[in-house]
């Protein structure tokens, strides 16, 4: 039962005040706009202007299919938060070269509309999180509204289709070179495979396992990978981390997920037993320092709040429930991974979001 609120007798100072304040008036437009992203993005909005030329209303409707009066107050609200271009003079709106490439186009580096879609998700299931904050069960992520795991797959796909096979597992010592000649590679808690499906395409020497216990996104991963031409190279399996099969990996990869699991220890360990004897295993992680002092930063926020949306409720709902979180920081990967028996760990390299290491028996 939430308590009731106390008779406030601090002084408060005004300039403070009048800061939080403004920094809530931003943070009101941006969470109302994170609606209008998705819509737009389920629409083609932004699609439809994606070549820059100047659009009135009406023909953006026209194009879309929409109806004109909604899509006049989108552009508007748009045009205020700085996503669309207004032009006073036509009565016009386009997007800027830099805002197409952002919204508009879905193979770039820094595409943003996935993330806006996890967010919606969180918010059909606040009733379910607020329950489980009471209870302090978990909420697992097979448990999420389906739009999570289109979401996370187009919020991650951008970081690895600008830093997987160009910076990350060329910072790896001899991995790419076995890739190249032909390996046995395994990618843990793979989702909808995006990650496996560009390893697959970059390295087509190589044998691909892609294993997630939630079957849905197996499923859409084979479609995934189908599509992309290289089913003949990934075998997509349902399977936890801790008892994925098969064994003698040259390559394991853990991409975002190594919180997420109840038993993190537990799944190091399983790694540590399907590894080649000079295999390596690459553990991506959100960046974040070692305490919480040094997380407290606009990433930090972005991660500790999903963090508590999505990361620590999954890992509370499996076997352990060790609740590691999004912004456990290097040591205490370290620690973890450490456990299980490696006796080579290094920070290979990193991005202002994510963490990669290199971990080897």
């Amino acid at each position: 039962m939430a308590t009731q609120p106390q008779t406030l007798i601090r002084p408060v100072r005004e300039e403070k005040l009048n800061a939080l304040l403004g920094q809530a008036v931003q943070d009101m437009g941006a969470s109302l706009q994170a609606a209008l992203i998705v819509i737009g993005d389920r629409l083609g909005l932004y699609r439809a202007m994606a070549d820059g030329n100047p659009v009135t209303p009406a023909e953006l409707a026209r194009r879309t299919g929409t109806g004109e009066r909604y899509v006049q107050e989108w552009l508007n609200a748009n045009a205020a938060g700085n996503y669309v271009q207004y032009h006073a003079e036509t009565n016009t709106y386009s997007l800027s070269p830099e805002q197409a490439f952002v919204l508009a186009l879905d193979n770039t580096p820094v595409h943003l509309p996935g993330f806006y879609h996890m967010l919606a998700s969180a918010m059909k299931d606040e009733e379910k999180l607020t329950e489980a904050f009471r209870t302090g069960k978990g909420f697992g992520w097979h448990q999420h509204e389906k739009g999570l795991f289109e979401g996370c797959e187009r919020f991650f796909r951008p970081g690895y289709l600008a830093n997987l096979t160009a910076n990350w597992i060329p910072a790896l010592e001899g991995v790419e070179e076995k890739l190249k000649a032909g390996a046995k590679v395994a990618d843990i808690g793979c989702g909808h495979g995006a990650s496996t499906i560009l390893m697959a395409q970059a390295y087509p020497k190589s044998r691909f396992f892609g294993f997630d216990y939630h079957g849905a996104s197996i499923e859409q991963a084979r479609h995934r990978a189908a599509e992309a031409g290289v089913a003949d190279r990934i075998t997509f399996e349902v399977a936890p981390a801790k008892s994925f099969p098969g064994a003698g990996y040259d390559f394991v990869a853990f991409f975002d997920c190594l919180h997420d699991m109840g038993d993190p220890a537990g799944a190091a360990k399983h790694v540590r037993e399907a590894l080649a004897p000079n295999g390596t295993w690459m553990i991506v992680e959100p960046f974040a320092g070692d305490d919480v002092s040094s997380n407290l930063n606009p990433i930090g926020r972005i991660y500790y709040s999903a963090s508590t949306l999505f990361c620590v409720p999954a890992s509370l709902a499996q076997e352990v429930g060790l609740g590691l979180g999004a912004q456990a920081g290097e040591a205490r990967i370290r620690q973890i991974v450490s456990s299980a028996g490696f006796t080579r760990f290094r920070r290979a390299t990193e991005t202002h979001f994510n963490l990669v290491f290199e971990a080897r028996p």
